[in-house]
């Protein structure tokens, strides 16, 4: 069976801010920014990663894929979930916001496997009718944000739920990192709660039908291959089979 395609969103930016790498001339072009590790970590659990762009519709985009990778990235807009902003809300970008809610509309349709890394989580919660706390400050208990330690070291412990998808992945509690300052506030309906940090925060949601998983934690700069992108390349796998 071939390799499956494995969708990744990622951000665009101007070239303004990668000044020191562009010429002047240049500054007003947009570029698309994709962190390597989730190619790398779809790479490693045996899948094909492709760097999504938004100039493509999204229905005919995700019809050559066989799975969908949610990354991290800017705070969603308060308003997608009815609030105004706080002052320590972060960076928003709402034409994100907007085509990632597309594209989750449309693997719904085609019944495609998604993974929701952190903002992806959030936003999956958000599309769900669920709101966020717009900041949290740092817990050293329970380890978010830690924004001053090495992504690639784990700060916490989340505990999983029994029966869900994340526990038969990782067993009944992971070490992992943090680097969000946003959590689920009221939980989507029909999502599952999956995983808990050691103050109770949601550190995982799936939904009803295990089509979609999603964590708060960045797999991506832990060990590879990691059982979640295991997890979404295996179910691309199943997907291509039964096209």
């Amino acid at each position: 069976m071939k390799a499956p395609l494995i969708g990744v969103t990622g951000r665009r930016w101007s070239a303004a801010r990668l000044s020191s790498a562009v010429p002047p001339a240049m500054s007003g072009l947009n570029v698309d920014v994709h962190f390597a590790d989730y190619a790398a970590s779809i790479a490693a659990a045996g899948g094909i990663p492709v760097q999504l762009t938004r100039d493509a519709p999204v229905t005919a985009l995700l019809e050559r894929l066989d799975g969908l990778v949610l990354s991290g990235g800017a705070d969603i807009d308060p308003s997608r979930y009815g609030e105004h902003a706080d002052p320590d809300l972060g960076e928003v970008e709402p034409d994100r916001d907007a085509w990632e809610l597309a594209l989750l509309d449309a693997a719904a349709s085609l019944g495609l496997p998604v993974l929701g890394v952190c903002r992806g989580l959030q936003l999956l919660n958000v599309a769900s009718g669920g709101t966020l706390h717009q900041h949290v400050e740092l817990d050293e208990g329970a380890g978010h944000p830690q924004w001053d330690v090495d992504g690639h070291v784990a700060t916490h412990t989340v505990t999983t739920v029994a029966g869900t998808t994340i526990r038969s992945l990782v067993g009944a509690s992971i070490a992992v990192n943090s680097l969000h300052h946003q959590v689920v506030a009221t939980v989507g309906e029909g999502l599952i709660v999956t995983a808990h940090a050691s103050d109770d925060v949601v550190e995982g949601l799936e939904s009803a039908d295990g089509r979609i998983v999603a964590v708060q934690w960045h797999p991506e700069l832990l060990a590879k291959p990691d059982p979640t992108f295991r997890w979404i390349v295996e179910g691309g796998r199943r997907y291509y089979a039964q096209r």
